[in-house]
């Protein structure tokens, strides 16, 4: 299966077009402490339906060291206390920010809160002092999430074309 992947960037907070959702019952927090349980559980929950494969079948210690390793942050998003969705947060050696997963489960998709968690996915970011933010997205994934992405103000700055087998 070929597949193209799409770099993108914001290099300033000014770039960035929020999305804001006032409904009190839309909440993002800080998953403090972290917990290798929730990134596993929603890595699984979410990516299952977009092809998300790197982590699926990692033993409970590789999660554990992923999850507490210095410079990764992540955040739950909640819907009335329920659990909708949730992004990680991975410092690079450069002093960027990359959006390393960010996605909602299956029965929050299309009530517009995409675009509201990627606006502090991005806010947050810039908070711990991003030099820029950056996210890869593919064909696989969410048909809008490359749209999502360019609405906030994130800028392509390359894109590739790769052949993944349906086990990658």
């Amino acid at each position: 299966m070929t597949v193209t992947v799409s770099y993108l960037v914001m290099y300033a907070p000014e770039q960035l077009r929020s999305t804001p959702f006032d409904d009190p019952r839309f909440e993002i927090r800080p998953v403090s402490p972290p917990r290798w349980q929730f990134n596993q559980s929603m890595y699984r929950r979410i990516g299952g339906d977009w092809c998300w494969q790197e982590k699926r079948d990692w033993p409970e210690d590789r999660w554990r060291a992923y999850v507490e390793a210095p410079g990764l942050h992540s955040f739950e998003a909640s819907w009335s206390g329920e659990p909708a969705g949730y992004f990680e947060l991975r410092e690079d050696a450069h002093g960027g920010i990359e959006i390393a997963y960010f996605g909602l489960l299956a029965g929050f998709i299309g009530k517009g809160l995409g675009g509201a968690m990627l606006s502090r996915a991005l806010q947050h970011a810039w908070a711990l002092g991003a030099e820029r933010v950056w996210v890869h997205t593919c064909t696989l994934d969410h048909p809008s999430a490359l749209a999502n992405y360019q609405a906030r103000g994130m800028r392509i700055y390359r894109t590739a074309t790769e052949t993944v087998s349906g086990n990658d």
